[in-house]
Formats: C-alpha cells, sequence, structure tokens
C-alpha cells in the first residue's frame, strides 16, 4: 500500500481544474506526467534525427551523434524532471498550506 497520493485520483478533473477562474483546483499535479512523458518522447526523437542527419553528412558526425546523445538526452531529462517535480512541489506546498488554514 503506496501512502503517495494519485494526483489524478484526487480533487477536480481536468477540465474543471483547467476552467477553474478561482484557482482552487490545480492542474499541475494531473498534467505533470503527461509533460514528462511527451518531453520524453520529443527528445528521444530529436536524438534518432541527430543520429540519422549525423550519419547522412559522414560516419564520424554520425557516431559522434550516437555515442553523445544519450548523454545529452539524460542531462536534458534530469534538468526537465527537476522543474517539474519542483512545480508540483510548489503546487503541494500550496495545498498544504490551503488545508492548513483556517477555514472562514
Amino acid at each position: 500500500m503506496s501512502s503517495i497520493p494519485d494526483p489524478t485520483k484526487e480533487g477536480a478533473g481536468f477540465f474543471t481544474a483547467l476552467f477553474d477562474f478561482s484557482f482552487t483546483n490545480f492542474v499541475t499535479p494531473i498534467l505533470v506526467r503527461f509533460v514528462y512523458l511527451l518531453a520524453t518522447v520529443a527528445l528521444v526523437v530529436s536524438w534518432l534525427i541527430f543520429v540519422f542527419v549525423g550519419f547522412a553528412q559522414g560516419a564520424g558526425t554520425g557516431l559522434t551523434a550516437l555515442i553523445l546523445g544519450p548523454v545529452f538526452l539524460v542531462i536534458y531529462l534530469a534538468v526537465i524532471r527537476m522543474t517539474l517535480e519542483f512545480y508540483l512541489s510548489v503546487v503541494r506546498m500550496s495545498e498544504d498550506i490551503h488545508k492548513r488554514l483556517p477555514q472562514a
């Protein structure tokens, strides 16, 4: 049993949170997984394009893209992950503070 709450099952749905103009529901916990998946796919596709273009220009360029590409891919993916985690932690802190405030 996991103690980590599932953000997709909490609170309002995606469209309810998206069109909540009072900002009582947050859309970030719902979108963060999708954005990370999209970023991962975009980085891998970009790397594959660089490899194909590199080999089209020459074997040396292609091998360089093939070998160094994953290093840059992991670095960019780590930066994206840390940024998304920061955004999510700010939203979670806000939700926690909101729960602790006296309800008027």
